[in-house]
């Protein structure tokens, strides 16, 4: 199993957890195997100075993770993650150590959105409840994502 922590540092299991994922320096990829930590690595969040919707989701997926640990997340974000089938727990404080130790042993609470999320209209059944804008964001975040890959294609001769 592949967990994944919002991070302060890049100390890995020895830093603190960021409150939100989004807006974390760092993120540490986690390899556990029995309920035991294999390895653990500090990656660099390359949406940290900013990001649009879902970019940082399919980021975390890229990673190969299975769980999603932070402080706090927005409700789209958990919508997100959710549809990739990634498990997500917020309200997770202290080192990145501890917040894991605290998931494996069932003590950490599953996923809810941060409070910042619900005042902006985007808590989980607040957001589901507006499906055409809803639809409306996730067309637009799919134009985005294929417009990156248009341009990555090779220019075709001719």
């Amino acid at each position: 199993m592949r967990i994944v922590v919002s991070s302060d540092s890049d100390e890995a299991l020895d830093c603190s957890v960021s409150h939100h994922f989004g807006r974390c320096p760092y993120f540490t990829v986690i390899n556990i195997e029995n309920n035991e930590i294999l390895n653990a690595e500090a990656v660099e969040n390359p949406f940290f100075s900013s990001h649009s919707p879902g970019q940082v989701p399919d980021f975390i997926e890229s990673l190969g993770a299975d769980i999603m640990i932070a402080g706090g997340m927005g409700g789209r974000a958990i919508s997100i993650f959710n549809s990739y089938g990634i498990k997500c727990s917020t309200g997770a404080t202290g080192s990145v150590r501890r917040a894991v130790t605290q998931y494996l042993s069932g003590s950490l609470t599953a996923a809810a959105p941060c409070r910042e999320s619900v005042e902006h209209g985007y808590g989980e059944s607040e957001y589901e409840k507006d499906s055409i804008d809803r639809l409306k964001e996730e067309a637009a975040y799919l134009l985005d994502k294929l417009d990156n890959i248009i341009v990555e294609l090779p220019e075709k001769d001719g």
